[in-house]
């Protein structure tokens, strides 16, 4: 536990930098794309580096989902649907030589869950599943409710006693060595031959399970196959709430600029940038801060500020939600977001 801890520490820490810097290309690279759209030769290479750099955030969202610093919404979801849902898709993904069965508990709790970050964890799993079964097999999903209680808990620290819905995920595959079932969830591990697969699958699962406050456990025997089970904490009645994602969307539809003068509080210098320059696209005014103390700087100095954009963490000591109370007793007017 305390080697998964240190190496989600470290890939945590590199993939949030490069996500920074990828911010960065992508953004502007759209910049670019519109600029020369008329020129194809020239859009078609705009194409590519923003192709390359889709590829990049991708990884860098598996390896935030190991080090448990992505970005989750989640909400009261009907698990069984869920399930049923990502058995349509894998029909045509896994081929005609692996059965697809489902043993879904009728009474099944809903979970409090990300649904399309356990979507993708599914079709991981199940991807997996199809490449220990070369020659074709059976692959098992089920749901059930499952208590976990304090004997479970003292026997696996990290789980907290309580309701959980379970959802597992088994094949009839090559199954997994015992001598590398301790490995199987580090980041880049992989049993597959080189090429054939990236080694993030797994520990995606891992860390967002793990970030949900859930819990997983895989089982496997050489000839038999691997079953992956995630406990997920039930929804205790959670209402489901529309995503962020969502609400974005539904806004966006009439996006319009404005006039009126926005302070942006970034460390990053690239980033920072970046948000600057795409603001004034829209054509408001914009001030700039690294820190919460030039931040404070600049509303208690003589400028007119009718919007805060705040970074989440911000050097120093002060997080956001301290450096937004500041920024109300200096100033009172300006909204934060």
């Amino acid at each position: 536990a305390q080697r998964m801890e240190a190496i989600g520490q470290l890939t945590g820490g590199v993939a949030h930098d490069f996500n920074n810097i990828l911010t960065v290309i992508t953004g502007t690279i759209e910049i670019l794309g519109d600029a020369v759209k008329d020129r194809p030769h020239l859009a078609q290479i705009t194409n590519m580096i923003g192709a390359a750099a889709a590829r990049g955030a991708d990884l860098t969202q598996h390896l935030l989902a190991f080090a448990r610093r992505q970005p989750l919404q989640p909400r009261s979801t009907d698990v069984n649907a869920l399930v049923i849902d990502a058995a349509g898709l894998l029909r045509p993904t896994l081929g005609e030589q692996i059965e697809i069965e489902s043993m879904l508990s009728p009474d099944a709790a809903p979970a409090l869950i990300d649904p399309s970050q356990l979507s993708t964890a599914i079709l991981n799993l199940a991807l997996n599943a199809r490449d220990a079964m070369p020659d074709g097999g059976k692959l098992t999903l089920e749901t059930r409710n499952v208590v976990l209680d304090d004997d479970y808990a003292r026997l696996n620290s990290e789980v907290r006693p309580g309701n959980y819905v379970m959802i597992a995920v088994s094949d009839t595959g090559d199954g997994i060595p015992g001598s590398l079932l301790d490995k199987v969830f580090e980041p880049f591990f992989t049993t597959k031959e080189v090429g054939k697969g990236s080694g993030l699958g797994l520990s995606m699962v891992y860390g967002f399970v793990k970030q949900s406050n859930g819990h997983i456990k895989l089982y496997s025997e050489e000839g038999h196959g691997t079953t992956v089970k995630l406990y997920l904490p039930q929804a205790a009645g959670a209402a489901g709430a529309a995503s962020v994602t969502d609400t974005l969307a539904a806004g966006s539809a009439g996006l319009q600029g404005g006039d009126e003068s926005v302070l942006i509080v970034e460390d990053d210098a690239l980033v920072r940038e970046y948000v600057v320059t795409q603001i004034c696209r829209f054509g408001y005014h914009t001030l700039a801060a690294s820190n919460a103390s030039q931040s404070l700087a600049v509303l208690n100095g003589p400028a007119r500020i009718d919007r805060l954009i705040n970074d989440v963490i911000n050097p120093g000591g002060m997080d956001v939600r301290k450096l937004a109370t500041e920024q109300f007793i200096h100033r009172p007017g300006p909204t934060v977001l």
